[in-house]
């Protein structure tokens, strides 16, 4: 039966071949029609990969999200920048002094007849005028100047990079290449506000006089920025010091689920509340949490939590700026920086007796999942973590902190140093560790 079978097929195919094709109009025109190669899933993958990585890389340093609207058209603040002798007021601000406000330089960005010149000594540091040079090149990070066909100054916006671009010194202090993701720990924020001529703004969304404006400004000091001083108007803490914190590092956020010191959100929520709120672009934004009153009395008065800009300049840059912050690593310990012997015996000590993989598990060295403690947990007050909505703080990453070493450590630069970190830790926990384990530990976290 099989053989007869298989008899039977081999005849069929066979007919099959000696008899012409059935005519198909259909699949005659598609085999006529030249062939367009498709382009496979994985290269879409590696293509879109790349445009968010170049596209997030222009948003984070150069996007003012539509900000100039606020710090030059409101605030004015690009007036005084120029000084009196370039069509602003007052006497400006030179290079020298936005450099002592702690305002970068991108090296790369300046033309090479200004380097030159720069190197030769013969560019006027002290001078206003090339302050408005330096922006018409573009070289100021975080701060992009509007200018006329005239060549007058006459509005001005920020950037993600202005708090969170840092260089690295090659050329002169404050100039330099270009260190994204770097806390400016050098940046005095209030003081560069306070020089805004018209600060009514301000003053009539807060609810108090100039007077009071310009002291909290001053509190913050450098490195410091309040970014929920325009929720809950708590301008100190209970000590009487500044409430500002610390400006966060934005590189080693892969694989972090919460962005700031105290939870918040993920890293497109607090770029979209930065964005908005802080830096005062256009867009929308929308959280109601913040309409509870008795926690976010100014929030739930101007609606904070349900802005709705007519036009939308940042809710479209989002996916991309997240990718780019995503992608930037926290940096490596210069050579030198730490003692490797030791540091070996306090890798040790960090996952055994110092029990600090309890919250800061390698290699995230945060912990996955909701990294969130209350402040008996670690040994704090809870000033800080009540002013957000989860009362909490967040695990800290540890990676690259030789790189927010300056201002010292925890949300509010409490710790001057990691040995007062260590030293907190070892007495609230009652850990035990001698001093030369202390300082094992100490070389360890300096080495991540």
């Amino acid at each position: 039966m099989w053989t007869a079978s298989l008899g039977f097929a081999v005849a069929i195919i066979g007919l099959t071949a000696c008899s012409p094709p059935a005519r198909n109009v259909v699949a005659d025109a598609t085999a006529q029609a030249p062939k367009t190669p498709t382009e496979s899933f994985d290269s879409q993958i590696d293509r879109n990969s790349a445009e968010l990585l170049a596209e997030g890389r222009k948003i984070f340093r150069y996007d003012t999200f539509g900000s100039e609207a606020f710090w030059g058209n409101a605030l004015q603040l690009h007036k005084a920048i120029a000084g009196q002798r370039n069509g602003g007021i007052g006497p400006g601000i030179s290079p020298k002094a936005a450099l002592q406000l702690g305002m970068k330089v991108d090296v790369a960005a300046l033309p090479p007849a200004v380097v030159d010149a720069i190197k030769a000594g013969k560019v006027d540091l002290d001078d206003a005028a090339t302050t408005l040079v330096l922006l018409k090149a573009n070289a100021v990070v975080g701060v992009t100047g509007f200018f006329d066909q005239a060549g007058k100054l006459t509005s001005m916006g920020i950037q993600c990079s202005f708090c969170h671009t840092a260089v690295d010194d090659s050329f002169a202090p404050g100039i330099g290449t270009r260190l994204d993701g770097w806390p400016n720990r050098d940046l005095d924020v209030g003081a560069i506000v306070s020089a805004a001529p018209n600060l009514q703004p301000l003053t009539d969304y807060f609810g108090v006089d100039k007077t009071t404006l310009l002291k909290v400004l001053a509190s913050w000091g450098p490195g410091k920025y309040d970014a929920e001083l325009n929720l809950d108007l708590k301008a100190a803490r209970p000590d009487g010091k500044s409430a500002a914190t610390l400006i966060p590092a934005a590189f080693g956020l892969a694989g972090q689920n919460l962005h700031t010191y105290t939870g918040w959100g993920s890293v497109p929520y607090w770029n979209a509340y930065v964005a908005i709120t802080q830096m005062h672009g256009q867009g929308v934004f929308f959280d109601p949490r913040l309409d509870d009153a008795e926690k976010f009395p100014l929030a739930a008065r101007h609606r904070l939590g349900h802005t709705r800009s007519p036009t939308d300049r940042v809710t479209a840059k989002l996916a991309a700026l997240q990718y780019y912050q995503l992608s930037i690593p926290a940096p490596t310990p210069p050579a030198g920086s730490f003692d490797p012997a030791a540091a070996q015996r306090g890798k040790a000590l960090f996952n055994g007796k110092a029990t600090c993989t309890t919250c800061h598990v390698p290699p995230l060295f945060s912990e996955p999942g909701w990294p969130m403690h209350t402040a008996s947990e670690i040994g704090i007050d809870e000033f800080q973590a009540d002013r957000s909505p989860d009362g909490r703080y967040r695990t800290t990453p540890l990676r690259g902190l030789f790189a927010r070493a300056k201002g010292g450590f925890y949300h509010d630069g409490r710790f001057a140093d990691l040995n007062a970190v260590v030293d907190h830790y070892n007495a609230a926990k009652r850990l035990g560790l001698s001093q030369q384990e202390e300082r094992d530990l100490v070389e360890y976290l300096k080495s991540l």
